[in-house]
């Protein structure tokens, strides 16, 4: 079965951060996902840049199409990147979410995937 790890962050956290901090959090998110891919659990992983760099939303109501640009003031939490993994169980997602780096300072979001029709 696959899973997401969400990684959800405040907004403005990592501007927050020093370079040399910024690069350290990177490098220990790299290494953890280097291991799951080792383990043969990691299908995918990315980091996503803050909404406030070319980030859009679309809505398309009725025919009329609305795009937003961010950044997106409402937002109090951003998704900033993500592990797709291929896990047994649930069980075995959740534990990866606990060994994630970024549990330490963000919020680890486990979402299976599936059809959106069930």
């Amino acid at each position: 079965m696959a899973y997401m790890l969400l990684i959800v962050e405040e907004p403005g956290q990592r501007a927050s951060r020093t370079e040399a901090q910024g690069r350290e959090v990177f490098d220990r998110m790299l290494s953890w996902g280097n291991g799951l891919k080792q383990r043969g659990l990691l299908k995918a992983m990315e980091s996503l840049s803050s909404p406030d760099q070319d980030s859009a939303r679309i809505q398309v109501r009725s025919g009329q199409t609305r795009l937003v640009d961010g950044p997106f003031a409402e937002a109090k939490e951003m998704v900033g990147g993500f592990f797709l993994l291929n896990c047994k169980t649930r069980e075995e997602a959740l534990a990866l979410a606990r060994e994630c780096p970024a549990a330490e300072w963000a919020t680890v979001e486990v979402r299976k995937l599936g059809p959106c029709y069930t």
